[in-house]
């Protein structure tokens, strides 16, 4: 094709090749992919002097999507960051019988990998154009020439096609053919949008992976146990809602807090594997819905005992009775009180073993004379009710756990900062094992496992804080205590905050922002939703909190 013509229509060759040095730059920097596509065509139009375009990107079922569509001369622009689709079905790479679609111009550039430059589309007879020329019949445009390249990544895959659309004579206004300069310069900058796309998805794609590994993590942990339930799932939920208030404000505390969209992605997978580290946890700790259960809840052990007492007893008063028939009915009277004393032990351990509220000294008491009691086996051996272990575990004072076996949960969190630290995050994602690792840190350096103070804690660490307890609180699914009501879970984290536990601006936005009640309208029990947004401060009187332990309800 003879473009001397279109060479003085003004196309300047030098000054396209200089400027396609300044746009590989920023296209390798552009870390946006709606804007990074934008830049691709946008840049090519001006390269080629065209009046439109269309960059096309190829699926996994072999198709060329409308990623990107702009018209100058009438302002039409769909796709990037324009928020408007296209509206235009892909165009299939394979036909019905699976051959090969050349018809259309961009589907064969994509086959072939050539670049297709044609000087008029309604008399070119190569490919079909009924598509072009029926929209300018909706919207009186005439599409003349076309000069249509492919995006080749560096494995030699096209990835993509860039169309281009009426080359534009800058001295006359004039549709001229495309030069052959032209179509040099824009196959460089196809060359260098190609490998910033491919690039760009591989990264992409790297992320997706991680998200969807992250998120498999999570799954498997909450899966592992019954109760742990989708604990590793909402917590996110909460993280970002916090994290967002917090950008949102406009005066207090957080006036001058924000976040770029690189921290917030940080703080989004740094909630997801904040307990990542219970992957390492026993089932039998995790599991331990009462303060007798192992393997099985030893409660159903302690009954059995209790019958045989209850048999035994029944037997000696039989003897007795026929010993001293004339004290038969005393004898029995004292049979039903001891009766009556064995059902209401057993259903005084029942109680304790459940582990749901405070067990206060006296009630220990009980339970350890309760367990001195002797009882018979089955090999005539007299045994206490209550072996040492049993007797420990039911004097347990807050929850279902031992001291050591708290130490075994707790530990999770120091595995979930041994593994996160092992991980060879990438620069952006830096932060994550401090900020997975500081939720069960207090500001006043009384938390673990590193006992950090207020000070020594980011913000996204000390928000994650107040998700995971608040999470815990609410959630309906723990073994060791039923689902608290929003007043509960409120007061008991007004008493957190007074003692410095949490951050109480923090905790302040949390309250003033409504989204503790927004969270709970999605996740809770309508049941649990007792309090309302202008209710929020009046959360029930102090001394109901001495009946709660929080470090016992929020240990998982």
């Amino acid at each position: 094709m003879d473009n001397s013509a279109a060479s003085a229509g003004g196309f300047d060759e030098g000054a396209a090749l200089r400027k396609l040095v300044e746009i590989g730059i920023a296209l390798s920097a552009e870390r946006t992919r709606d804007r990074l596509l934008e830049r691709i065509l946008i840049e090519a139009m001006t390269l080629s002097q065209a009046d439109g375009g269309t960059l096309y990107l190829r699926t996994d079922d072999q198709r060329l999507e409308f990623a990107i569509m702009r018209t100058l001369s009438t302002g039409a622009a769909f796709g990037g960051t324009t928020g408007h689709a296209t509206g235009l079905a892909p165009l299939r790479l394979f036909l019905a019988d699976g051959s090969e679609n050349h018809r259309n111009v961009a589907t064969h550039v994509a086959l072939a990998g050539e670049p297709v430059n044609v000087e008029d589309a309604y008399t070119a007879t190569a490919f079909d154009f009924s598509g072009a020329r029926d929209y300018d019949r909706r919207s009186g445009y005439r599409s003349q020439s076309f000069l249509t390249v492919p995006l080749k990544s560096i494995h030699n895959e096209v990835i993509g096609v860039l169309q281009l659309v009426n080359a534009v004579d800058r001295m006359t206004g004039a549709i001229m053919p495309f030069a052959e300069a032209a179509q040099g310069v824009v196959l460089a900058l196809a060359s260098q949008a190609a490998v910033a796309l491919d690039n760009h998805q591989l990264l992409d794609g790297q992320k997706k992976l991680m998200e969807a590994f992250v998120h498999v993590i999570a799954r498997a942990i909450d899966e592992k146990s019954p109760y742990t339930g989708a604990h590793c799932q909402r917590v996110p939920v909460i993280t970002e809602m916090i994290a967002d208030a917090a950008c949102a404000a406009r005066e207090g505390p957080f006036s001058d807090f924000t976040l770029t969209p690189e921290e917030r992605y940080e703080l989004h997978i740094a909630s997801w594997l904040h307990d990542c580290g219970k992957i390492t946890t026993p089932e039998w700790v995790v599991d331990k819905a009462t303060k007798l259960e192992r393997v099985y809840d030893r409660i159903e052990t302690v009954r059995t005992r209790v019958e045989i007492l209850k048999r035994d007893a029944e037997i000696s008063c039989l003897h007795q009775k026929l010993a001293r028939p004339e004290q038969a009915a005393a004898l029995d009277a004292a049979l039903r009180i001891e009766m009556a004393q064995l059902d209401d032990d057993v259903a005084f351990l029942e109680r304790c073993n459940r582990g749901s509220e405070r067990m206060p000294a006296d009630d220990q008491a009980r339970v350890r004379r309760i367990a001195d009691r002797q009882w018979r086996d089955g090999k005539g051996q007299m045994r206490p009710l209550l072996d040492t272990d049993e007797a420990d575990n039911l004097c347990i004072r807050y929850g279902t756990l031992l001291p050591n076996e708290r130490s075994i949960v707790n530990n999770h969190i120091v595995m979930t900062i041994q593994m996160l630290d092992e991980l060879p995050f990438p620069r952006d994602l830096r932060h994550v094992p401090e900020f997975a690792g500081a939720h069960h840190e207090r500001m006043d350096g009384k938390g673990y496992p590193r006992g950090l103070t207020r000070d020594q804690m980011s913000v996204p660490a000390r928000i994650m804080a107040i998700a995971d307890i608040f999470e815990a609180l609410t959630a309906g699914d723990r073994p060791y205590k039923p689902a608290k009501k929003l007043s509960e879970t409120l007061a008991i984290m007004e008493r957190m905050k007074a003692n410095n536990h949490i951050d109480p601006d923090l905790y302040d936005l949390f309250i003033a922002s409504g989204i503790y009640l927004d969270y709970a309208h999605r996740f809770l029990q309508p049941e649990q939703i007792d309090v309302g947004h202008s209710e929020s401060h009046q959360v029930g009187p102090r001394a109901d909190l001495d009946q709660i332990d929080p470090e016992a309800d929020t240990v998982m």
